[in-house]
């Protein structure tokens, strides 16, 4: 039996069809917040594993340069000249120092 209501059952389906909206609105407004801290926690989670591959590699430098000092004898032989200026007797040992530049002093 389908009855004829009139504008009384359009306004009802209206009503529902509003209160549908208004109650997936106050989902959508609950839930933003844990929405944002999430996008904001996956950013950082990246952002730390971008971090952490950088720290690993220059680990891997780190361990690869101590190794040489431990194992050869030509790593910490030019390291010595390198960083102490040390030579072989009979060599010379010429040092380039950076150029003194005239600089304004600031006020």
């Amino acid at each position: 039996m389908n009855v004829d209501l009139g504008i009384w059952g359009k306004l009802t389906r209206v009503v529902i069809f509003l209160f549908l909206i208004a109650g997936l609105m106050g989902l959508a407004v609950w839930y933003l917040p844990l929405i944002r801290t999430n996008e904001r926690m996956r950013k950082e989670t990246f952002r730390q594993d971008t971090q952490i591959q950088k720290e690993e590699e220059i680990s891997k430098q780190l361990k690869a340069s101590i190794d040489a000092l431990r194992y050869d004898p030509k790593a910490v032989e030019r390291l010595a000249r390198e960083r102490l200026g040390y030579a072989k007797p009979g060599e010379t040992v010429i040092r380039f120092e950076p150029p003194v530049t005239n600089q304004l002093a600031s006020h």
